[in-house]
């Protein structure tokens, strides 16, 4: 009688936890929904110089967090090389895909194609679980990819905007790939303290800036474009990320995948709102199928198999 009563304080605990660590995942989401309109906002500035500053920015306000809790808590940062490597490998990939994408194509539907990754976790994470797929995941995943393809085709399956750019839909699927499986392969590190991503984004600033000394030429920032970079490092490439650790770690990861989609909703409606991007009923309607797609396919998974 005692056992079964502890387990099941030790289950509700757990549980609560995990709502708790979901519900954080949310502030990750928020911030992501100003990404696409952070990164318009620098146009002009080569994506590996983008990404290097704005990371750097994340760095350097980690280092000062970290600081003000006194010089032992650097001691996050002694991990194993391969817990470097896939934070590293993740982070940089995707976001190099993603200013890629949006340098490349049209915000509004780059943005939308590489925010499939919310969909992709759902299906990624039953996979995990050597789950055998429902009829729900087929049609979400077919929902989601149906609108894709209407962002890039638009209603009448010619390419929006009369060009095709081609390579930024392509950098935009790739990042929805790569993010989706560093979310769900992060749980494997939940041992590890979400602190420990200021790191990771000192090592992205590097990588990036030694990109773009390669790659492209460096463009002076104005005024507009400084305040673009302040706040992506401060929030989707900041605040954002530790969020996102310690939800992918310990929250419930179908949720999180079907929670995910706000984000695209509420980047559209603010590269709308600023006049960023012209209002597009085909635009709204891929949306719609999007955010469908990923409320089916999370529907009924059963929170005591998230983990």
């Amino acid at each position: 009688m005692a056992s079964s009563l502890s387990s099941a304080i030790h289950q509700a605990t757990e549980a609560r936890r995990a709502g708790v660590a979901t519900a954080v995942g949310l502030v990750a989401i928020g911030f992501w929904s100003a990404m696409a309109l952070l990164t318009v906002l620098a146009a002009g500035l080569p994506p590996f110089q983008l990404l290097s500053l704005s990371f750097g920015v994340a760095f350097v306000l980690s280092v000062l967090l970290l600081g003000l809790r006194g010089k032992g808590s650097f001691h996050v940062w002694r991990q194993p090389w391969g817990v470097w490597a896939f934070g590293f490998i993740g982070i940089f990939a995707y976001h190099a895909l993603y200013f890629t994408a949006l340098s490349k194509a049209p915000a509004a539907q780059a943005s939308l194609i590489a925010y499939l990754w919310p969909l992709l976790i759902v299906i990624l994470s039953t996979l995990s679980r050597h789950e055998a797929f429902s009829p729900r995941h087929l049609i979400g995943a077919a929902l989601g990819f149906a609108g894709s393809a209407l962002v890039i085709l638009g209603p009448d399956g010619s390419p929006m905007g009369g060009a095709f750019p081609l390579a930024g839909y392509a950098a935009a699927a790739a990042g929805a790939l790569v993010w989706s499986s560093y979310s769900v392969f992060n749980r494997r590190f939940r041992h590890v303290p979400s602190a420990f991503i200021g790191g990771v984004c000192g090592l992205v600033s590097i990588a990036g800036l030694g990109a773009h000394l390669a790659l492209e030429t460096t463009v002076v920032p104005d005024t507009t474009q400084w305040a673009a970079i302040l706040l992506l490092g401060a929030g989707p490439v900041g605040l954002a990320f530790f969020a996102w650790d310690h939800a992918t770690k310990h929250g419930y990861l179908p949720l999180l995948g079907a929670l995910s989609y706000l984000a695209p909703l509420l980047s559209m409606l603010l590269l709308l709102l600023f006049g960023l991007t012209p209002m597009s009923w085909s635009i709204i309607a891929a949306a719609i199928l999007i955010v469908l797609g990923a409320a089916i396919a999370a529907f009924g998974l059963r929170v005591r198999n998230i983990r």
